[in-house]
């Protein structure tokens, strides 16, 4: 490689992105049909020169944060001149800034990981591929090898020797001062999101990492992941509204699942003894900040456990969660100061209504009577129901958390084992952050008959060909052949990813969020 010249490119990020050194051949300038005329010219100039502009196989790139590394250790001492014998590299990335500065091109590459500054001079890449760079825009796909260095101002460069060309960007990219800031384009267009978006990248990145470090955990304590069906003849494992289908060849209808837990029980009747399974269930039911149709769920279940064990569990898969997203241990949420220190605090469903109302939360007139002084209605519910919604609208909000909350009213958790000697309370635990359900867990109920009867009380009243008013025999069936004591835990992967990414909404951590169709321009 011939030596490249040091280059003074402190301004090379604060240029528009307009000023690429080319001029606009169509029309106004910077109207939208001339911008995508200038870069239709540019893709034909390539084609013209033998250029594939779609690109293809790029073998050896180092990712942009590995070769930043590298650059760090070779960072000349302040006011000393930057060496000219840095390694040489190869990286791939996307063009976000471009600076024409005559014979010299300044881009800012970017890739998954980070960002670095590209210096292109006409005579290092030769009379062959400097046409090649008159062809750049914003958005180009473009590969790189050069020497890692520095320029005089400090700033980390790859002084180019060879350009190739990977992918023609046809369309021209959201202003770089306003960006995408309508929530529903972002969340439609997310693929521009994830280019120019502030910390959506990263985002999506700690969600991976979460996910995998929930596997880990789960497979350091010796759970089997599985897979049940997406697709079932009955909707259960939660009270839910279900989507429905129509199975053609066996001429039946479906729903799509809402829950996991049925089939992964299922699976400890047949001496799979710890399971879990991370998967997609589905809600026919309301979108909001909190709530999405289609969601990702974890449920995991564990014979010979109860609540207690659930809860040791889901301490470890928060605090693993928290160290592989980069999560602080104490940061604010949803206006909530909260902190990741173990352990969590534990309270009981009874007292905190008795403490937030000033009922007697044991007696269910004390319960009904409170209800009714906040308009909650209660003729002809069960008090359980009542009392479930009036913890809902006085308890729930001002969870700051993480809290487990424990002992259920038995009446709203017909899935759950019965606590020794009180009938009336449930075994289970719900986590609240910031007034947010992050994790559901009970100690799983084993008795086929009394199974049998909290359904049929369940689905009592519902309309005989709704979807969810189907009871699901085999699960009775498979009761009936001895599931071990148990305990079971639910996690919200997507509520999860909010929390400890601070994520103000859902659809902020979900990739593709359903949208009403969108009638194209």
């Amino acid at each position: 490689m011939a030596h490249s010249p040091h280059s003074d490119s402190q301004n090379a990020g604060s240029t528009p992105p307009a000023a690429t050194g080319a001029p606009d051949p169509a029309g106004p300038k910077g109207t939208s049909a001339g911008l995508e005329k200038a870069r239709r010219d540019k893709l034909a100039r390539l084609q013209a020169m033998g250029i594939d502009p779609w690109g293809s196989r790029f073998d050896g790139a180092l990712p942009i944060a590995e070769v930043r590394q590298q650059g760090e250790a070779i960072a000349p001492p302040p006011g000393q001149p930057a060496p000219d014998d840095g390694p040489q590299v190869r990286v791939a990335g996307r063009i976000m800034l471009l600076r024409s500065a005559g014979s010299l091109v300044f881009l800012s590459l970017a890739d998954r990981g980070g960002r670095i500054q590209i210096m292109l001079g006409k005579k290092q890449v030769g009379p062959e591929v400097w046409p090649i760079v008159d062809c750049l825009d914003l958005g180009d796909v473009v590969g790189i090898d050069g020497r890692l260095g520095h320029s005089k101002t400090g700033e980390m460069t790859i002084f180019a020797s060879q350009l190739t060309f990977l992918t023609k960007s046809l369309e021209t990219p959201p202003d770089k001062f306003h960006g995408l800031v309508d929530p529903e384009l972002r969340q439609r267009m997310r693929y521009l999101d994830l280019i120019h978006g502030e910390g959506v990248r990263e985002r999506f990145i700690a969600r991976s990492r979460i996910v995998e470090a929930v596997r880990r955990v789960l497979a350091d304590r010796g759970y089997l992941e599985v897979e049940g069906p997406t697709l079932q003849d009955s909707a259960g494992g939660a009270a839910a509204r279900p989507f429905k289908t129509h199975h053609n060849a066996l001429d039946m209808p479906l729903v799509m699942r809402i829950a996991l837990e049925l089939h992964l029980k299922r699976l400890l009747v047949g001496g799979l003894e710890r399971v879990f399974e991370l998967g997609r269930v589905y809600r026919n039911e309301g979108v909001s900040p909190r709530h999405n149709p289609e969601f990702t769920m974890l449920e995991a279940y564990e014979a010979y456990g109860d609540y207690s064990s659930m809860m040791d569990l889901t301490e470890a898969i928060f605090l693993a969660a928290a160290q592989a997203a980069g999560t602080p241990e104490e940061f604010v949420w949803m206006g909530h100061t909260v902190s990741l220190k173990p352990p969590f605090r534990r309270a009981r469903y009874d007292d905190l209504l008795a403490e937030a109302t000033g009922c007697d939360a044991t007696d269910p007139a004390s319960v009904v009577a409170a209800a009714a002084a906040r308009g909650i209605e209660t003729a002809g519910r069960h008090p359980d129901v009542v009392k479930s919604d009036l913890f809902e609208a006085t308890v729930e909000e001002k969870l700051s958390g993480p809290v487990f909350v424990i002992d259920y009213p038995a009446a709203v958790c017909p899935l759950t084992k019965r606590k020794a000697g009180q009938p009336h309370v449930a075994e289970r635990f719900e986590l609240y952050v910031a007034g947010i359900e992050l994790a559901n867990a009970y100690t799983e109920l084993n008795d086929p008959d009394l199974q049998e009867k909290l359904f049929r009380t369940q689905l009592a009243g519902l309309a005989a060909d709704d979807s969810m008013a189907r009871m699901d025999h085999d699960f009775i069936r498979a009761l009936r052949h001895g599931m071990p004591p148990a305990g079971g835990l639910g996690i919200g992967i997507d509520r999860l990813v909010m929390f400890l990414t601070a994520a103000a909404s859902i659809r902020d951590v979900i990739l593709f969020p359903i949208h009403r169709p969108h009638a194209e321009a």
